[in-house]
């Protein structure tokens, strides 16, 4: 899949401009302002560029003085994304940064807020914080990209995620869902709104600064849709193998070899960035998985196959552990 999204549905679009004509402010002109047709709005399988939705995002926040477009039981003022990364910087750890950026959130009463619970796995859960208000389900769905997307932003890399669970019925396809969550498990009609991950996650070192956050603040929605990562990493490099290697089943030794390296040497490599030959092994077969259960034509044991297993019942078990359903479930869901 590719690392960076070239295009998003138009139901987003609409989504952004879903309450303008309420505050005041002419949707025409917005698109037109960021060079994009109208006519697309009736258009429901049209796409436009991520710099123009990045841009049209801006303005209409700008145009409302509100970033929370609308959506919110009271306005978010603008700057107050930028006062929340303030707030985070300094942080030393993920965990540390996120345990503040669920903080900030809940000092004001704008409908919904952060939560993070750590245990087995970790949950970062977007709440309604009012039972009489009725949040839209956009608003859930930006409020759990944005977490993602500045986490990741934290520490220069994707967070991996074990899933994502939507207890809202969005208006955009499934695979627009995935690409917005950079292939991870989309779960939708959950009891919950929420990312779930590692716990080892929340170890990683926070590698900005207000340098960086100065670079960031330029345009920030337009950063977290485009973000880029260093590819020269160990992580990055042994999961090129993988995907390269996945149908021979190879394990560290064989990957160690491809690399020109000692066993050892990588296990510490790949310890020194946060993961292991293990975990990275496990993601890659996983995100092979997702991509082929959205294909038609192919079986589960195909599938199986192509995701590195010998025999289709680990490979139903693995899923199972991996998305909390078995395949069938999972494609049947599609």
């Amino acid at each position: 899949m590719s690392r960076r999204i070239p295009s998003i549905s138009v139901y987003f679009v609409r989504a952004v401009l879903h309450n303008a004509v309420a505050k005041g402010v002419d949707p025409v002109a917005l698109l037109r302002q960021n060079r994009i047709s109208p006519r697309l709005l009736g258009e429901p399988d049209a796409r436009v560029s991520i710099e123009r939705f990045a841009d049209l995002q801006v303005t209409t926040m700008l145009a409302m003085q509100d970033e929370m477009l609308g959506y919110g039981e009271r306005r978010m003022p603008i700057g107050s994304w930028a006062m929340m990364c303030y707030a985070v910087m300094g942080s030393e750890t993920l965990g540390q940064a996120l345990s503040r950026y669920c903080r900030f959130f809940r000092l004001f009463e704008f409908g919904l807020w952060s939560h993070l619970e750590e245990g087995e796995e970790v949950y970062l859960e977007i709440r309604n914080a009012n039972p009489d208000y009725d949040a839209p389900a956009y608003l859930y769905e930006l409020g759990l990209f944005n977490a993602h997307r500045f986490a990741s932003w934290l520490i220069a890399e994707h967070l991996p995620l074990t899933r994502v669970e939507l207890s809202v019925g969005g208006g955009a396809d499934l695979e627009d869902y995935q690409r917005m969550f950079l292939g991870n498990p989309i779960l939708p009609n959950q009891a919950t709104t929420r990312l779930v991950f590692a716990p080892a996650q929340l170890d990683k070192r926070v590698v900005q600064n207000e340098q960086s956050l100065r670079r960031f603040l330029r345009h920030p929605v337009l950063a977290m849709m485009t973000q880029r990562f260093n590819q020269d990493s160990w992580t990055a490099q042994v999961r090129q193998q993988l995907s390269r290697m996945l149908m021979e089943t190879p394990e560290l030794n064989d990957i160690a070899a491809e690399l020109a390296l000692h066993p050892q040497t990588l296990r510490r490599r790949l310890a020194a960035e946060g993961t292991s030959f293990k975990e990275l092994k496990n993601q890659v077969r996983r995100d092979t998985a997702l991509h082929y259960l959205g294909r038609r034509g192919l079986s589960i044991e195909d599938i199986a196959h192509r995701s590195g297993f010998s025999e289709s019942s680990a490979f139903i078990r693995a899923f199972k552990g991996w998305t909390g359903v078995t395949p069938y479930t999972y494609r049947k869901g599609l």
